[in-house]
């Protein structure tokens, strides 16, 4: 059988949720599926609830992330612009989905509805499938219909004058660390993160492991009374401790 292609493997992971893909990534570490790429609970590999998914109807997004920095202008700084963050878009491997961090002052930071229409049309051209955000977005009806995932901290209708301060750097979004390049799985759910050389065991990790869960609930479906539902976990991968 020929080896899948990268693209092809994005677009099967794609097609699974989040919480399965962190399940593979970290969650479960004492399970034989899990790759254990970090410590699931002291290292920020996935978002909190901060973060809300605007268009839970689009499903999974994954994407090679590209990270940039919006705040406040500064007189003695002004050398970026959104261009440059297409200019990244547009370089980095596709899809990409663009991790943006909102460095406001507290009293405007929930009223910054960044990225609209415009902005995100520009994104979408270069291949840009979806957007994270630790601050809020607009246009929601109308990106809705350009199905364009966006991860935000809510909606706001407006915005003053706002800068580029980085493009291409570390991140925090939500709780969870971004690196540019980086793979960003992102659903309803939430949002992590895994190395771009793993995308090839995740995706079978995870394929093996919803095979062995849809052994599982089936069997919990049919089930009548405690023994039975005792018998269905006899064989979960997982510890009970786990569960």
């Amino acid at each position: 059988m020929a080896k899948m292609t990268t693209q092809k493997m994005l677009t099967e992971l794609s097609k699974i949720d989040t919480p399965s893909i962190t399940n593979v990534v970290a969650t479960y570490p004492k399970n034989d599926l899990c790759l254990g790429l970090y410590n699931p609970w002291t290292e920020n590999w996935y978002t909190d609830d901060s973060i809300r998914c605007m268009y839970p109807e689009l499903g999974a997004k994954v994407g090679y992330a590209v990270t940039c920095i919006y705040g406040m202008p500064d007189p003695n700084f002004s050398r970026l612009s959104f261009l440059d963050v297409i200019d990244a878009l547009g370089a980095s491997p596709k899809p990409t989905i663009l991790v943006l961090q909102q460095k406001y002052p507290p009293e405007i930071a929930g009223k910054v509805g960044l990225a609209g229409e415009i902005m995100v049309t520009a994104m979408q051209s270069v291949g840009c499938v979806g957007m994270l955000s630790n601050g809020p977005s607009r246009d929601i009806d109308a990106i809705r219909a350009m199905k364009f995932q966006y991860l935000l901290s809510g909606a706001s209708a407006g915005h003053g004058d706002m800068a580029v301060h980085a493009v291409n750097v570390p991140v925090n979004i939500g709780g969870m660390d971004v690196s540019p390049g980086e793979m960003v799985h992102m659903d309803e759910n939430g949002a992590c993160k895994f190395p771009a050389d793993k995308i090839e065991p995740v995706l079978k990790n995870v394929k093996a492991l919803l095979k062995d869960e849809d052994v599982r609930i089936t069997a919990l479906r049919k089930a009548k009374n405690a023994a039975q539902v005792k018998a269905a976990f006899a064989g979960h991968s997982y510890s009970e401790e786990d569960e």
